[in-house]
């Protein structure tokens, strides 16, 4: 079904565009010229005067910011011209600042409408400035009024009917904002409230997998270990052997649901921010990994009074996958080598942890964030994908960002950054 064409009382419905963005501009034109009205366009002010030398329109519709000449400078000149005056001028912008509707009375603009805009309520206003053209003016003097405004002075010089048809359009405006404004909270308190539905599902779901689904798992591991304490030498060597495989394999997806569960906790922790010492926490921890990589060459480096403001059980947790990452995947060197310290990156301070271990591609460098996603060769390393999906979780709830730089056989460096917040 066609769109009715809008009533103008009889008027020519040829209409002038000034805007400077051909989009926005064909847009408009798109939608004057479905409801029969004639259009030109004009990409600035001056631009606009040249076209009104050979013609005059029926209205006209002008962005404010343009170059050369801008929307306020425009319609001054149309209004103090004898033969233009009389043309209805509709502003229309981007901007909501309070000196717009100041400087639209001090040039005696007819109209104020604030993008993005509603195309029924823009032909509406369209609509009564043609129609109240036809009827022509009511006939009131002129105005003039110094008003003081944010400590400027703004000379008003226009007739009483234009002053209240200028500020009930910025009245309506703010009404339709409001509106639009009212709109998004409802639709922000439905959003939360899903969010609310989800979050009370996912921790019924937790409480399945770390109850129900550790139970099961606790069954078949106490029947693995009663059948191997009582039928253990009634069994063959390759029996034994099944049994042992099953064994490990409920302790490995104990482990496995253990860190999903931490995982999905990280999301609805609070942050406890404190001054953290980093440096002695990374110390902390490299003593843990050299306990349990005794008969290795490895030298840990950390750099000495690095201090920031962060949650420190989170951080504990991020030291100990990038240290524990570095320990591990070190773990074919002769002399292994990790560092802990401090750089900047693009004029922000940074941390890094650096060892000298296999490395990797570069082009594998987002696929090390991805949750329960492990690089061709880490087979060979014990793990299950989780740790640095987890290090770039913590460190966004910081405020920051993570990435790795590497290189195949060159080892491999893990940087991050955190948003200083004091309470």
């Amino acid at each position: 079904m066609d769109n009715p064409q809008i009533e103008t009382g009889g008027v020519n419905g040829e209409i002038l565009i000034v805007e400077d963005s051909p989009t926005q501009a064909a847009q408009l034109r798109h939608i004057l010229e479905r409801h029969g009205f004639t259009v030109s366009t004009a990409a600035n002010g001056r631009e606009a005067l040249a076209l009104l030398a050979g013609g005059m329109p029926s209205l006209v519709i002008s962005d404010i910011i343009m170059p050369e000449m801008d929307g306020f400078e425009l319609c001054r000149w149309i209004k103090d011209n004898r033969e233009t005056r009389d043309i209805p001028v509709i502003l229309l912008t981007s901007l909501s600042d309070t000196h717009d509707v100041i400087r639209g009375l001090a040039c005696r603009a007819d109209n104020f409408i604030s993008k993005p805009y509603d195309e029924d309520y823009l032909l509406m206003r369209i609509g009564r400035m043609l129609e109240s053209r036809g009827q022509g003016r009511s006939g009131d003097n002129p105005v003039t009024m110094e008003v003081p405004f944010d400590g400027q002075i703004f000379s008003i010089n226009s007739d009483g009917r234009q002053i209240l048809d200028f500020l009930l359009s910025t009245y309506e405006t703010a009404i339709q904002k409001n509106r639009e404004l009212l709109r998004t909270r409802d639709e922000l308190n439905q959003v939360n409230e899903q969010l609310e539905i989800a979050n009370r599902e996912k921790d019924a779901f937790n409480y399945t997998v770390s109850h129900d689904l550790r139970n099961h798992l606790n069954v078949v591991g106490s029947y693995c270990q009663v059948i191997r304490e009582v039928c253990g030498e009634e069994l063959d060597a390759m029996c034994r052997d099944y049994l042992r495989d099953a064994y490990n394999a409920v302790l490995r997806m104990d482990r496995l649901i253990g860190t999903f569960l931490d995982f999905s906790r990280l999301s609805n922790s609070e942050l406890r921010r404190d001054t953290v010492d980093l440096s002695k926490l990374a110390m902390e921890i490299a003593s843990d990994l050299k306990v349990g990589a005794r008969g290795r060459s490895v030298e840990f480096r950390i750099a000495a009074g690095i201090m920031e403001y962060a949650d420190p059980c989170l951080m504990r947790v991020v030291f100990e996958n990038l240290l524990g990452n570095a320990c591990k995947y070190t773990g074919k060197q002769e002399e292994a080598v990790i560092e802990f310290g401090k750089t900047e990156q693009e004029g922000k301070k940074a941390y890094f942890v650096r060892d000298n271990g296999p490395g990797f591609d570069m082009a594998d460098a987002e696929k090390l964030f991805t949750p329960f996603h492990r690089l061709p060769g880490a087979a060979d390393f014990k793990g299950n994908g989780i740790g640095l999906a987890t290090v770039e979780r913590i460190i966004k709830r910081h405020g920051g960002r993570v990435w790795a730089e590497g290189e195949p056989g060159r080892g491999a460096a893990f940087y991050f950054t955190l948003e200083r917040k004091e309470s």
